[in-house]
């Protein structure tokens, strides 16, 4: 599954990059890069879950109350079906980073300003989408409201990855440096070409003007030029040099 208008992985395009203004929620492209692919079952429809009628409901968050490491991982796109189940468009495949839609117990809705969030009491895969039945969305009517709303979950939800793949969301930020210690500056964003992920990486320079200016690299996100991710030492380690 992919959504065409916001960062991922996979065969997903990259998109928006975090929005400085505090009336939002941070955000950043969300996804795994798998380095070396790894086959995974996709996830299974959730167990009916006994949810007593408040916590079963649509619950009003304000920004105070939003989530710290709330990510955003998808849009509400449709109403599936005629018993509240709602269709997302998610940031990455199911099984590169998806499927953390399927294990969250809440997700965090934003639809203009208005925020608030839902028990998932059911989510699976259904072609290149997932359904979901959230608490408080009883009938077509109420999924059909909920269209255009933007998805979050927290990141301490996201399923555990094996040693060799990585979360986007966890990539961005970190310092990159090459084999002799020099700095090329940080990593801005990610970018899907289709066949692997790329490294945007942005460094201060002088513009032509003598001014003060932001410089890019893009680097191949493969085991050719990637060496190391210490994620604790927030820093990647690059066969690349400064001229290149």
């Amino acid at each position: 599954m992919s959504e065409r208008d916001s960062g991922s992985s996979g065969r997903a395009k990259a998109g928006p990059r975090a929005e400085a203004s505090t009336q939002a929620p941070k955000q950043a492209p969300f996804g795994a890069f798998v380095r070396k692919p790894v086959e995974r079952a996709q996830g299974k429809a959730k167990s009916d879950a006994v949810v007593d009628s408040s916590a079963a409901a649509l619950r009003a968050e304000t920004a105070e109350s939003w989530p710290d490491d709330a990510v955003e991982v998808g849009a509400v796109v449709d109403a599936y079906g005629l018993k509240g189940w709602v269709k997302v468009a998610a940031h990455a495949d199911a099984g590169r980073g998806g499927d953390a839609l399927l294990s969250a117990k809440r997700w965090w809705l934003m639809k203009g300003h208005e925020r608030t969030s839902a028990p998932a009491l059911q989510a699976k895969i259904h072609s290149d989408s997932i359904v979901a039945h959230l608490g408080g969305t009883a009938d077509r009517d109420a999924a059909l409201a909920l269209r255009g709303t933007r998805v979050y979950i927290c990141r301490s939800d996201f399923p555990a990855l094996d040693a060799d793949e990585f979360y986007w969301v966890d990539l961005l930020g970190l310092d990159v440096v090459n084999l002799t210690g020099v700095a090329l500056g940080k990593v801005a964003d990610m970018i899907d070409n289709g066949a692997h992920s790329v490294l945007r990486i942005e460094y201060p320079t002088t513009g032509k003007d003598g001014k003060p200016a932001t410089g890019e690299r893009l680097i191949p996100f493969v085991g050719v030029y990637v060496k190391t991710v210490d994620q604790k030492a927030k820093q990647i380690v690059v066969d690349w040099e400064a001229d290149y």
